[in-house]
């Protein structure tokens, strides 16, 4: 049994908490909302007074935070200065790299271990325990962590050195932006040139044109595996989180002169779609504007 400090029991972080605990580690948690802290007890978590008391005597602290900003002022609040020597130090929150960079060589410099671990899967798979893990940091950071993060999901991978992680985390989630766009166009020009969605999803998922976003998150209801289409677009994977997701990818990229017409595409077309009705919608409603 591991002592954890858990810090950020939003969404995502609320359902890793839980399996920490179900999992036998002793999981001391904190969240700014009182909900959120009386969902932590009834999974298992011991509720903490505040950061700093959850972090006070762990060997390892899990912190789920919605951005860098957010992230650095934990650390240099309630961590740093708290933690003892060797400490454990996992960031799951979805971040810039250099942010990522900056607070593990902050982390560093008190003697503690810190590696970025973003996360990929949603919200239900966050309750499941079946998430991915794209993890940077030494081979020893990671090798201590893997054990950890792999009672919260199904596949814990060693991206890089420190912000590898966030890197990976980045690129992956402007692919799904990108590809989310495309697959949601295709249906709509489908539909506009009479075909049956069924048949043209039996088509295209077994074709060249497959990807994740037609196969395993279609975004038209009643056509292939649940996914939030089928709820009217609610749940999963939040509109604003894709839209934050693909402006970290841009400022990436601007600062390694890099070059993302499609992404920069999509960022721009979900900077509409959550500027109009798509705030408190799946990215995967996007399709709502392109029909």
């Amino acid at each position: 049994m591991t002592s954890i400090a858990f810090i950020g029991l939003g969404n995502m972080g609320g359902g890793m908490a839980a399996n920490l605990a179900k999992a036998g580690h002793d999981v001391r948690a904190f969240d700014l909302s009182a909900d959120a802290l009386d969902r932590a007890k009834a999974a298992g978590c011991l509720a903490a007074e505040s950061a700093a008391a959850a972090v006070a005597g762990a060997e390892v602290v899990v912190t789920m935070l919605p951005a860098g900003k957010h992230v650095e002022a934990v650390y240099a609040d309630a961590v740093l200065h708290v933690a003892a020597p060797a400490t454990l130090l996992i960031d799951c929150s979805t971040i810039d790299v250099a942010t990522a960079r900056r607070v593990a060589d902050a982390a560093a410099a008190k003697g503690l271990v810190a590696v970025d671990a973003p996360v990929s899967g949603g919200i239900a798979a966050a309750n499941a325990g079946t998430l991915t893990f794209m993890v940077g940091g030494t081979q020893d950071a990671f090798d201590r962590a893997r054990p950890i993060l792999e009672a919260m999901g199904k596949a814990v991978i060693h991206a890089g050195g420190t912000g590898a992680g966030q890197a990976a985390k980045i690129c992956n989630n402007m692919l799904l932006g990108a590809t989310m766009v495309a697959t949601c166009e295709a249906f709509a020009l489908a539909e506009k040139l009479g075909l049956d969605l069924q048949r043209f999803y039996d088509i295209s998922s077994v074709s060249s044109g497959q990807s994740w976003s037609m196969t395993s998150y279609c975004p038209v209801p009643g056509v292939g595996p649940e996914t939030p289409a089928d709820r009217g677009y609610q749940g999963g994977f939040a509109a604003p989180l894709m839209l934050k997701d693909l402006r970290l990818a841009m400022e990436a990229a601007a600062s390694v002169d890099a070059q993302t017409p499609m992404g920069a595409r999509a960022a721009e077309l979900y900077e509409a779609f959550v500027a109009g009705d798509g705030a408190g919608l799946d990215f995967s409603g996007i399709i709502q504007t392109l029909r």
